[in-house]
């Protein structure tokens, strides 16, 4: 997903600007393991996903395989590369249930333009009894911010955790030196493929909202979560290190995650102005 696998690695000393780096890359972590299911979860309780831009999840996916080859290639340590498949995994499953839920869609509708439909419905004895609408209780806003900030809260405290686990089980790993950060061009190449098709992958959603004009039928918390994934991302990256080399190395991936910051914030007013 989007720039989270930059390597981050646990220091064994002290809160210093290292295991400050190693937290937010943990919390970073935790975000895009949850991110999807917020949207998952949306889709599957509306039984349509209407409101999500096809292309925007296309163009996502598209970017996450990049991530993966540009992970693989830069040398990044393994666990990231691991992360970095399972949200291409993710997002293919995301892209799955989006093409199942259209095409069940298009053959209700289809079946409701065939010429056979209105004469059943012409005849009284083919009438059904109109449904009751689904009545659902009121959820306060109060309500609806709380169980949010309780989510939030949860996944940085899973990140926390996860960061101490890492840790204690570090704690007697002695490594003699870092491996100097190399440049590998070709991974360069995929990473900033992989930035320029997650700034892009916001572009249909945010168009399509416009046309819309409604944020209905996309998950709050998905891009909630993915905002924070790439903020503490940046976070970790530049507490790590700050020099030139490093800087220039992670490039692409900072514009990424900063470049997708911006335009999420373009979405979050979107449901402010719509309503939602």
């Amino acid at each position: 997903m989007d720039d989270v696998y930059t390597a981050v690695q646990p220091p064994i000393h002290g809160l210093d600007s290292s295991a400050l780096s190693g937290i937010m890359g943990c919390i970073s972590i935790a975000c895009w393991i949850i991110v999807f299911t917020p949207q998952i979860y949306e889709n599957f309780k509306r039984q349509s996903s209407e409101g999500l831009s096809l292309s925007f999840v296309v163009i996502w996916l598209i970017g996450d395989i990049f991530n993966v080859l540009g992970a693989i290639l830069q040398k990044i340590i393994p666990t990231m590369i691991i992360l970095a498949i399972y949200y291409t995994l993710a997002d293919i499953l995301l892209l799955l249930q989006c093409l199942v839920y259209t095409h069940r869609n298009k053959m209700v509708d289809l079946k409701h333009l065939s010429p056979a439909t209105p004469l059943l419905e012409a005849d009284p004895s083919h009438q059904a009894e109109p449904r009751p609408a689904p009545v659902s209780e009121p959820v306060s806003r109060a309500k609806v911010v709380f169980y949010r900030l309780l989510m939030v809260a949860t996944v940085i405290a899973a990140g926390i955790l996860g960061y101490v686990f890492s840790s204690s089980t570090h704690k007697d790993t002695k490594k003699p030196h870092d491996d100097p950060l190399e440049m590998n061009m070709l991974g360069q190449f995929f990473g900033w493929l992989c930035a320029a098709f997650y700034l892009g992958s916001r572009v249909p959603q945010i168009v399509l909202n416009y046309e819309r004009k409604s944020c209905e039928g996309i998950s709050f918390m998905f891009f909630l979560f993915a905002c924070l994934g790439n903020l503490t991302a940046v976070a970790s990256i530049l507490l790590k290190d700050t020099s030139k080399q490093y800087l220039i190395i992670n490039a692409s991936w900072l514009l990424g995650a900063i470049g997708t910051l911006f335009l999420d914030f373009v979405i979050f007013c979107q449901f402010w102005v719509y309503g939602e």
